[in-house]
């Protein structure tokens, strides 16, 4: 079987995001499936990490689109703008001018690299007629305006796949869009789909709830994972001398660490030589709305790393006693779970998971993962890192056994994927899927 992998985030781009497309990319051919990605040549991101090309097998081939986005940094300015006021009249009108070139980019700015990347498609379903499926991930969820044009080629199977949700990520992420606009583009890409993928049960149950024309049996939850060849044998211990507390990932709105600063703060103020054990550690990208609750923090122990390649994230997290999980109060995320967790699942690392009731809450306790706390308690916070200091300093800090977690490795989901897309491709050749 032959699948074009539609991403407009791949290596050397870098971040969360970019796991689960690459490694369905590197496992895929074990399953009886040789994929062809479509990504952006030059994509307006944050951040980048060649080290990841590794991962993509020897001969692999990789269509590269350009895209006619400004600058990461062009995009950036527009909602750092709205978050405060514009410090001169140039500043002010450049913003307004973003802004409203922001409200024409309709589901999300990437929508510019969609014109070359069409012309790919039709070429690869037109001219070399090689492929039998089409398997689109998002965000971006422009990207899913490629499935009309996929459909139009008979026996060419069309796989959407949802590693968030259109309607969270059109409200809670940094490049905000108009909602009502991106929930019709939504209901008519689905109609073009043959089956539907999400990353978690939620998204999925979810889906189905907002969009009643889907047939069950075509949406399937298939999850993040970890893969086993990120973990080498030799990596870093925590230290003896300290607690160390580590978070690796973006910390922006859903994510927002404000709490667990006032968390550590309350800590020094009732246990201060207690505090002096803890080190909490963040490696990732710090976005600018929350930058201001790290002032003045690195009394309190607390070291920001900026980002770091994949490998050096896992050292990381290897090199930790606890690991943090923090998705805050906001509307969408009770059915959120981060991509890291499952790393931290492989690592045997203790979870604190500041969360609400929801997927990563009961994800880490079905697993017997950690502790859950909610995101916006700063005494229960603090409670919790006295508790785990105390352990600490003891010698009986508690040791963690995951339970069934060979379901996530990436080479099973792999497989579950190549499963679902040729019963998908069956089912198209067989006119046994509605159009």
């Amino acid at each position: 079987m032959r699948a074009l992998v539609v991403s407009y985030a791949f290596p050397p781009v870098g971040g969360a995001g970019v796991q689960r497309v690459l490694k369905l990319v590197k496992y895929l051919p074990g399953c009886g499936v040789t994929p062809t990605v479509l990504t952006a040549r030059s994509p307006s991101v944050p951040v980048y990490d060649a080290s990841l090309a590794r991962d993509v097998p020897e001969g692999t081939e990789v269509l590269r689109a350009i895209t006619f986005e400004p600058a990461y940094t062009a995009k950036k300015l527009v909602w750092q703008s709205e978050g405060r006021a514009a410090a001169s009249l140039l500043a002010r009108v450049r913003g307004k001018a973003l802004g409203f070139a922001r409200h024409l980019l309709v589901p999300d700015p990437q929508i510019l690299w969609l014109p070359a990347a069409h012309q790919m498609l039709a070429k690869r379903l037109f001219r070399n007629r090689d492929l039998n499926l089409v398997f689109i991930s998002g965000p971006p969820f422009s990207q899913f305006l490629l499935a009309p044009l996929a459909r139009c080629q008979a026996g060419v199977a069309v796989v959407l796949d949802y590693r968030d949700e259109w309607s969270t990520t059109s409200s809670a992420y940094e490049m905000l869009n108009s909602r009502r606009a991106s929930a019709l583009l939504e209901r008519a890409m689905l109609h073009c789909a043959h089956a539907v993928t999400t990353a978690t049960p939620e998204f999925r149950r979810e889906l189905l709830a907002r969009f009643p024309f889907l047939d069950p049996s075509r949406v399937v939850a298939i999850p993040n994972g970890y893969d086993p060849d990120d973990f080498p044998p030799n990596l870093p211990a925590p230290p003896g001398d300290r607690l160390v507390l580590s978070y690796v990932g973006t910390v922006f709105r859903l994510t927002s660490a404000r709490t667990l600063v006032s968390a550590v703060r309350l800590l020094h103020a009732r246990e201060p030589e207690l505090a002096k054990l803890l080190q909490v550690r963040f490696a990732g990208r710090i976005v600018d709305t929350e930058e201001s609750y790290f002032e003045g923090t690195e009394a309190l122990g607390i070291h920001r790393l900026g980002y770091l390649d994949h490998a050096r994230a896992i050292e990381q997290l290897a090199a930790s006693h606890v690991a943090l999980c923090i998705l805050d109060d906001v509307p969408g995320v009770e059915r959120i779970y981060p991509a890291k967790i499952f790393e931290i699942m492989q690592l045997r690392r203790y979870c604190l998971a500041l969360a609400p009731d929801g997927s990563l809450a009961n994800l880490v306790r079905q697993h017997c993962l950690g502790e859950v706390v909610p995101p916006r308690d700063a005494s229960a916070i603090a409670d919790c890192l006295t508790r785990l200091l105390g352990q600490f300093r003891a010698g009986t800090l508690p040791q963690v056994a995951p339970q069934s977690i060979e379901q996530f490795d990436r080479r099973r989901q792999a497989a579950r994927f190549a499963e679902l897309f040729s019963d998908t491709v069956a089912a198209t050749r067989g006119n046994r899927l509605p159009h």
